[in-house]
């Protein structure tokens, strides 16, 4: 039955780890990146937006103050004119020259009349448009229209005069059951009761079906001085503030009621004959739905409308009437943040790009750090056959792995070099040259300055120096005044006396004032300082044999540490663990060979 594959068979290939991480890591970094620049244009086009409400708001409130003041100034000029307080028309049609002044000036004013307590009523009226001269039966050559009523006991008495552009009369009809009277309406009503100028709610008039107000005040004990102000301009001034495409802006008054719209047609409805202003609501869903609450119920920011959401702005302005007007400006948030979609997108398509092309690279680079990787796993597995003649892995652009690299050529020489020194000793037949093999071999391969041992005797308890190597050269150790030490003198060192007895190896750097009996040797060395190790030669039952000693020359570079690593000391106590063997094995056979003789002698 074929085995089951563990979770643990189911490795893969570093390359692939980081080829995989390298793409999580561009999609991450992609999507924290687009998510910030959408959030970041998002709350810039908001900003900007609200700034643009506002200066939408102060546009129409500018354009309102400066339809309404020119207005209020002139209505403070013409109730000066004595004339506005004549008892006929013959009095009266002295205002007709700066009444057509002023209309010629303000080409917003749709009219200019007089109430008066009498019922009496005075108006001049421009001619601005051929349907306007049809509805009133003007001449083809008149510009200007008075309309004129005197009441008295004897009956009431109504005109049209109609004038050409120079005031020239052009003909004069008789208005016969003529019913109107200013005493009734609003404008007269509420300039008569106050000294300030008012400002009637927009209506629509009767005669031109525009959208205006009416401003008034009064001119006297017994007149009040009107003007009729149309505000198509508000429409226009609307339409040039559309936003988007599907964004929606309207100004409305406290009732509710329309007063400007960039689509100026809708702004009418008829119904009987009458033409009314269209309820905001009317326009749109959306505005239904904001002005469910009321006119005046605040809205500002998002709010989710007829299944969309949209950004909303409602603000009072406190012109165009007695109540002010509202300004409400919404603006699809789609629509708004379309510069915001489009660059998020385009972040996610530059991503996706940049994460298309990055995979070769990320793939190649994976390798190239992968390929040291199995030249290691090789190169071990050689070490593990005793192969130390396999190829060493190259250099790698990765710190760690290049470390790793150089450790196991290292360790490869190590364990070769530590092969080829224990079968050199165990081959040696001879005492003094079992000593000097192991001393030469032991400098050598640790790559110190100089070696020697010392053995301990036996019966006297000393322990004698034996063989001396010096830059890889032999020396005698009488030239150089090396003598024994008593292992129980208090003259012994301290780093001889400790691995002597058992203890660890022990490591010492001598200067050579602290030298003793080695300055010969640091003056043979040419240095003033050693670094120096000393390693006890136990056998695998503990007993003491001796001490081997190297040097190392100190020249205060970073290469001189290397003699003090825990490696390197590790390796000289190995090696004096072969040694110890030889030696001891050399000994056993001498003894032998001794014995051997006496018996046979």
């Amino acid at each position: 039955m074929p085995r089951v594959p563990s979770r643990h068979d189911r490795r893969l290939p570093l390359h692939l780890h980081i080829s995989v991480l390298f793409t999580l890591l561009l999609v991450l970094i992609g999507i924290v990146l687009g998510l910030f620049n959408y959030q970041q244009n998002s709350q810039i086009i908001f900003s900007s937006s609200a700034k643009l409400f506002e200066r939408i708001q102060q546009d129409v409130q500018k354009d309102l103050h400066h339809t309404y003041q020119p207005i209020n100034h002139l209505l403070s000029m013409l109730v000066l004119n004595r004339a506005t307080q004549a008892s006929d028309l013959q009095g009266r049609l002295a205002l007709l020259e700066p009444m057509a002044q002023a209309l010629r000036d303000n080409p917003k004013l749709a009219s200019l009349y007089l109430g008066y307590a009498d019922g009496d009523f005075f108006m001049l009226r421009p001619l601005r448009s051929e349907t306007l001269k049809q509805l009133l039966a003007a001449p083809e050559q008149a510009t200007y229209q008075v309309w004129s009523i005197e009441r008295s006991e004897t009956g009431d008495e109504a005109h049209d005069l109609f004038f050409d552009d120079a005031l020239n009369l052009i003909s004069q009809q008789q208005r016969p059951l003529e019913t109107f009277d200013p005493r009734s309406r609003n404008w007269y009503l509420s300039a008569s009761s106050q000294t300030e100028q008012i400002t009637t709610a927009p209506y629509v008039f009767f005669s031109t079906q525009q959208v205006g107000t009416t401003l008034a005040r009064r001119a006297g004990p017994t007149s009040v001085l009107a003007a009729d102000l149309t505000l198509s301009d508000l429409s226009t001034t609307l339409a040039e503030h559309q936003v988007t495409a599907n964004s929606q802006i309207i100004l409305f008054d406290a009732e509710g009621n329309t007063v400007a719209y960039p689509d100026s047609t809708r702004l009418l409805r008829i119904h009987d004959g009458e033409a009314y202003l269209t309820p905001a609501r009317d326009l749109s869903p959306e505005l239904a739905t904001l002005l469910a609450d009321g006119p005046d119920a605040p809205h500002q920011g998002i709010l989710e409308l007829s299944e969309r959401r949209w950004v909303v702005s409602h603000r009072h302005i406190r012109e165009g009437g007695p109540q002010g007007l509202h300004l409400a400006l919404l603006v699809p948030e789609d629509e708004l943040l379309a510069d915001a979609y489009r660059v998020r997108w385009q972040g996610a398509l530059i991503t996706l790009t940049t994460l298309l092309l990055c995979l070769p690279l990320g793939w190649l680079a994976s390798r190239l750090m992968a390929n040291p990787l199995r030249a290691l796993v090789l190169e071990a597995e050689a070490i593990r056959r005793f192969d130390f003649d396999h190829p060493a892995s190259g250099h790698s652009p990765v710190l760690e792995v290049d470390q790793l690299a150089e450790s196991m050529r290292r360790m490869k020489q190590t364990i070769a070099s530590f092969l080829d020194i224990s079968t050199s000793l165990c081959g040696e037949t001879r005492f003094d040259t079992l000593l000097e093999r192991i001393l030469q071999e032991t400098v050598a391969i640790s790559a110190a300055h100089g070696g020697l041992i010392y053995l301990l005797d036996v019966d006297s308890r000393r322990l004698q120096p034996h063989g001396l190597f010096l830059h890889g050269a032999q020396h005698s150790l009488d030239k150089h005044g090396i003598r024994g030490y008593d292992q129980a003198a208090s003259s012994l060192p301290s780093w001889l006396q400790q691995p002597a007895n058992g203890a660890k190896s022990c490591i010492v750097s001598l200067g050579f004032d602290q030298a003793g009996d080695y300055r010969s040797l640091l003056q043979t060395l040419d240095c003033p300082r050693v670094h120096l190790i000393a390693s006890g030669l136990h056998n695998h039952k503990g007993d003491r044999l001796g001490v081997l000693v190297l040097l190392h020359c100190d020249h205060g570079e970073p290469a001189d540490q290397a003699m003090q690593s825990r490696e390197n000391v590790a390796f000289v106590e190995a090696v004096s663990g072969v040694a110890t063997q030889c030696i001891e094995r050399q000994r056993l056979l001498d003894r032998r060979e001794q014995l051997l003789d006496s018996l046979a002698n």
